[in-house]
């Protein structure tokens, strides 16, 4: 008989990359909840056979939660997710201010509560590193260890466990029977040739993610085409040549910049497709990448579904939130070894 896979429920689930890694570790994901309407359209698209609530978890009952999955407090294997983390964010604001008032930061409470009422067998919470030092991820610490739960946690880098890109992020691992150790780093890491060397050419490959066309203005064109292939930058053009906001602006050196083939991406974010947003143009086309492009470099596989008719922007916001599903993967192959 076929050994019973451990089941987890995944809050705050967003298009599904953490779902897709715990799948891929060996978790049977029986729940989810999201709020966001179109997040939820993808998820439902990528992952029929999962319970999803398309609710405020603010307002969703864990009675009902544990009555639809039929499970009990202290059955359920692993509770995992990623509460809302732009409130916790590092990049400044205009007046250069870091902390700023947000009240999805206390969403982290709802997690602690989902803990309280169904207390797992192990808990994964994966942030920003922002959040670490941030008095609330103190005190949900502080609860979870009363609750019993021994935890691990670190800043991690993607990069070093199989994602062709950096990507720092906040892990923490907890366990009701004693410490769930980091999964180790990887030997070599992914580049962005991995990941993207061998697609077909955007524009005409059939896949619609891919073929989306950008619109650029003729002087942003010009510009694009003068950047150096494979990993050149706008600095490599003198300030004469730069954009006139670009040469009054010493930071953000990254902006029109070009990825690297032998070198892991920066980070995907949501502005991944506008190379205003940072190093976001192809190592060699003289263009941004493509949708799909930044959703393999994320660690979605080429078959995983995207609806191109909610809009680029959109499709970029989600993918750019996702939590990559190879890190999920290696660090919750650990958990299972644990349980």
């Amino acid at each position: 008989m076929a050994k019973k896979k451990p089941r987890a429920i995944d809050l705050f689930c967003g298009c599904g990359g953490l779902t897709l890694g715990l799948k891929k570790a060996g978790f049977d994901v029986i729940g989810a909840i999201d709020n966001n309407n179109l997040a939820v359209k993808t998820y439902r698209a990528n992952h029929k056979e999962v319970e999803i609530w398309e609710e405020d978890i603010q307002t969703l009952s864990v009675e009902k939660v544990k009555r639809k999955l039929r499970i009990k407090k202290g059955e359920l294997d692993l509770l995992a997710g990623c509460p809302p983390c732009q409130g916790f964010s590092t990049i400044p604001t205009l007046n250069g201010a870091y902390e700023v008032y947000d009240e999805r930061n206390d969403l982290v409470f709802e997690f602690l509560r989902f803990i309280k009422e169904l207390m797992p067998k192990a808990i994964m919470m994966e942030n920003v590193p922002g959040l670490s030092k941030d008095q609330r991820f103190t005190r949900f610490c502080k609860k979870i260890n009363e609750l019993g739960y021994t935890i691990n946690y670190d800043i991690l880098d993607a990069a070093d466990y199989g994602v062709p890109q950096r990507r720092k992020r906040l892990v923490l691992l907890a366990g009701k029977n004693g410490r769930i150790e980091f999964a180790k780093k990887a030997k070599c890491k992914r580049s962005v040739f991995d990941a993207i060397g061998n697609l077909e050419r955007a524009g005409n490959s059939g896949d619609k993610l891919h073929d989306l066309p950008e619109r650029r203005t003729k002087k942003v064109k010009k510009l694009i085409r003068m950047i150096p292939k494979n990993g050149g930058s706008r600095n490599d053009l003198g300030k004469r040549r730069q954009l006139a906001c670009h040469k009054k602006c010493d930071g953000f050196k990254d902006v029109y910049g070009r990825m690297a083939w032998d070198k892991v991406a920066p980070t995907i974010t949501s502005g991944c497709t506008n190379p205003s947003k940072g190093r976001f143009l192809h190592p060699e086309e003289d263009r941004a990448i493509t949708l799909r492009e930044a959703a393999l470099l994320q660690g979605f596989p080429r078959s995983y579904r995207f609806d191109v008719e909610v809009g680029k922007g959109t499709i970029a916001e989600m993918i750019g939130n996702a939590l990559p599903p190879e890190f999920i993967k290696r660090h919750t192959q650990r958990i299972i070894k644990y349980l």
